[in-house]
């Protein structure tokens, strides 16, 4: 039984801001009002995030220039992390750094082999302004970098060099979503 709701059954599914918007390269603006705009947006993200079966949303993903994302990601050994942070910071990425497949949902259908630490510690506040630290290792250590990069203004696909670029950059050029 749930003691609480499931995130993103009162929000509503947006479009997803795709790579070509300038949006994805400028640095979000830190949240300020927490207030009940802050709790739309966090539902919203929620929503869009399982309407596209992704594992990871940042607000500039739909359009909105502020520093939050949510979450429903499994790390390696299966355990599901579920939520939200606003205004992160990624305050630790370290470990072994491991080359792996990594998409996004403002690269619809593409990915990359992306170099990622599998340790990651971000450091935020919930939507009603608490503090709150996360740890994630393997696969959701990728996934907090990869959220955090997008507040950034950055999406893995700068992270990505050589060949490896230049493959992704040419299958974007083809990819349906760009006409």
């Amino acid at each position: 039984m749930r003691n609480a709701s499931i995130p993103g059954t009162h929000g509503r599914v947006r479009p997803l801001t795709l790579l070509g918007n300038p949006v994805l390269h400028t640095p979000c603006e830190e949240v300020t009002d927490f207030g009940p705009e802050l709790t739309r947006l966090v539902d919203d993200l929620f929503a869009t995030m399982y309407a596209a079966q992704g594992v990871g949303l940042a607000a500039n993903q739909v359009g909105e220039s502020l520093r939050v994302f949510v979450y429903d990601c499994p790390d390696d050994e299966d355990v599901r992390h579920l939520g939200h942070v606003v205004n992160p910071r990624l305050v630790e990425a370290d470990g072994v750094v491991i080359r792996g497949p990594e998409g996004c949902l403002s690269l619809p259908g593409l990915e990359a082999g992306t170099e990622r630490h599998d340790h990651a510690v971000v450091e935020g506040l919930t939507m009603t302004g608490e503090p709150v630290t996360i740890h994630g290792t393997g696969f959701f250590a990728r996934c907090l970098q990869h959220e955090c990069d997008h507040l950034e203004g950055k999406v893995y696909a700068d992270r990505v060099g050589g060949w490896r670029h230049r493959r992704l950059m040419r299958q974007v050029a083809r990819a349906s979503w760009r006409r």
